[in-house]
């Protein structure tokens, strides 16, 4: 249940991805005239019932099984397709310093008792993981336009 729960508010974080970017695309589609910037009554609906990933997910602690705090939630990474793939968690450190930052897939880390859990992790597992480097080339803009 706790799963599902997670999952859907991951779905829910996708769908309103994927509905402002349509409706970004429908903007540039637009004559001058008629350009709307923002969101339509419709889609402020999806947004405001919507999975807030800053409220949710991002700075939250991580936790395995035995209730261990094992890092927390740094970053979301959102594939050039625009979905969500990766939690990039913290790991060890002291306020911010020396953490080791490592990718996990989203679908991996589940909700219980308001808490996100990574079932089976332990902070040396987590830190034996390659650590995450974010790329050093500049995001190449995937909107057309």
């Amino acid at each position: 249940m706790y799963k599902e729960n997670f999952l859907k508010k991951v779905v829910t974080a996708i769908g309103v991805a994927s509905a402002l970017s349509l409706a970004t695309a429908s903007v540039y589609a637009q004559t001058p005239r008629s350009r709307v910037v923002g969101v339509s009554k419709e889609e402020q609906k999806v947004v405001a019932t919507g999975w807030s990933a800053k409220k949710d997910i991002m700075d939250k602690a991580v936790y395995n099984d035995n209730n261990e705090k094992i890092g927390s939630v740094d970053d979301l990474i959102v594939s050039p397709n625009k979905s969500l793939s990766y939690a990039i968690i913290g790991v060890g450190g002291f306020l911010g310093m020396g953490t080791h930052d490592v990718a996990i897939p989203v679908n991996h880390i589940k909700e219980r008792d308001n808490k996100l859990v990574l079932p089976g992790a332990t902070k040396e597992a987590l830190k034996a993981l390659p650590e995450f480097q974010y790329a050093k080339t500049e995001r190449k803009d995937t909107t057309t336009r």
